[in-house]
């Protein structure tokens, strides 16, 4: 492992890293959807199906019981009838010469450790899709306000270059320009807004609810969504205590371990086994008669495989070669993580540059827009001086906004990237009910 990434800060961000920004509506947001999200929930479910598979395995370490009851009626050649009833209990046991029953037992409850560490992967996970859709939808906000007012200051320099016109101090082309630049950016009005209704449409779903639901009830107002401004650093620490915290590495590496015990499973498979079997019965012609007598037996049974085509040693293999898969699959995993902190680091502090870079270019276009646009009332520019700085300047306000957005993106990155578990409440089972008096079967 390196012993440091590229920079870190000295803000702890917390678990609930998103807090950071100071967004209510925002921290709501997330809330809701941690608890309502569909795909979320599904995870809770394999979690539970994980559990139930372990208690399964689990059972093989005891005996098993089962009761038996029995009722004959049979006729002989003569014509009468004759009796029988019975009862009995009928137990079965595998003695765990080999350790395969406890390996697959750890090996299950192992898994529930990983599912439960998907479940924190998959919480995380959406709760960087709820802050990155937010302010996406704030950033698509932003846009639409930039556009407008752009929209405004080329009209009125439409007014102004017709004016000159009818004046016959310019030609006709030069209003027609002016007007292709106003439909050219009243067509970017129409796009930011049809990607804010998207941006919408994906936050509702996010959150458990149809894409154009009204969201207010939830406690905010989707309005209120904004571009944030990331402040510090928050401290990344040294790799190795990352790779602690994220339980996507941790489910890698406990699928390791599960599998290295199924692979003594399947070669304890190969060996001997010793069966116990117990049987207490009781019968009679009569009902009365069942209890009055009693039989027990005890028996136990060896069986080893003789012959079987080479199929046990394939499935030893079989779980080895998985076992190999996994361990790299966990390497990878490692790796990826380091890689998504770092990623994170270099961007940002490349991003706050090129912003910086931004900033000192839009000041140097406003002076440029002045300039060019007395020179062209005084009739020393022709118009194309005039539109050149315009659009230039135009689009750097909308570079410059594209930019504060990626920077926030590259935050929730690293946020994403380092961030560990979360307290999280573990919703109930979903299904269906179906009433004796009903026909279809009713969500519950």
């Amino acid at each position: 492992m390196p012993a440091s990434f590229a920079a870190t800060g000295t803000i702890e961000a917390g678990d609930q890293w998103w807090h950071a920004f100071e967004s209510p509506g925002l921290n709501r947001a997330v809330e809701v959807a941690l608890t309502d999200n569909f795909d979320l929930l599904a995870t809770w479910d394999r979690l539970a199906q994980a559990e139930a598979i372990a208690r399964r395995e689990g059972a093989e370490l005891y005996p098993r019981i089962d009761g038996q009851a029995e009722a004959a009626r049979s006729r002989g050649a003569s014509g009468n009838y004759t009796n029988a009833f019975s009862v009995g209990l009928v137990a079965g046991y595998e003695v765990d010469l080999w350790g395969r029953v406890r390996s697959l037992t750890r090996a299950a409850l192992i898994d529930v450790d990983a599912s439960a560490a998907d479940v924190q992967t998959a919480a995380l996970t959406l709760a960087a899709a709820v802050v990155e859709t937010w302010n996406r939808l704030g950033a698509a906000d932003e846009e639409i306000r930039l556009l407008q007012a752009q929209i405004e200051t080329n009209r009125q320099v439409l007014e102004l270059v017709t004016e000159r016109f009818r004046q016959g101090v310019v030609q006709a082309a030069d209003v027609l320009r002016q007007r292709q630049l106003v439909e050219q950016t009243e067509g970017l009005l129409r796009l930011a807004e049809q990607r804010r209704d998207v941006l919408r449409h994906q936050l509702a779903v996010l959150m458990g609810r149809p894409p154009r639901s009204e969201l207010s009830a939830l406690g905010f107002r989707i309005e209120d969504a904004t571009l944030a401004m990331p402040g510090e650093l928050p401290r990344t620490g040294v790799p190795s205590e990352v790779l602690q915290r994220r339980p996507d590495v941790r489910s890698a590496e406990l699928g390791v371990i599960a599998q290295d015990e199924r692979v003594w499973a399947a070669v304890a498979a190969r060996y001997p086994r010793l069966s116990l079997a117990a049987t207490v019965s009781t019968g009679g012609p009569r009902i009365e008669d069942v209890f009055r007598d009693f039989a027990a037996s005890i028996a136990a049974g060896l069986t080893a495989p003789v012959f079987d085509g080479g199929e046990l040693r394939a499935e030893a293999d079989r779980n080895r070669a998985l076992l190999s898969e996994r361990v790299r699959a966990y390497g990878a995993a490692v790796l990826r993580a380091l890689q998504e902190v770092e990623d994170a680091i270099v961007s940002e502090i490349s991003q706050r540059a090129y912003l910086a870079s931004l900033e000192r270019q839009l000041e140097l276009a406003a002076g440029v827009i002045d300039r060019t646009r007395a020179s062209y009332l005084n009739g020393q520019l022709d118009y194309l001086r005039v539109l050149d700085a315009l659009t230039s300047r135009q689009s750097l306000e909308r570079t410059y906004l594209d930019a504060r957005l990626e920077l926030m993106l590259q935050r929730i990155r690293l946020h994403r990237a380092i961030a560990g578990p979360l307290e999280l409440e573990r919703p109930a089972l979903a299904g269906i009910r179906r009433d004796a008096a009903d026909t279809e079967p009713a969500a519950n």
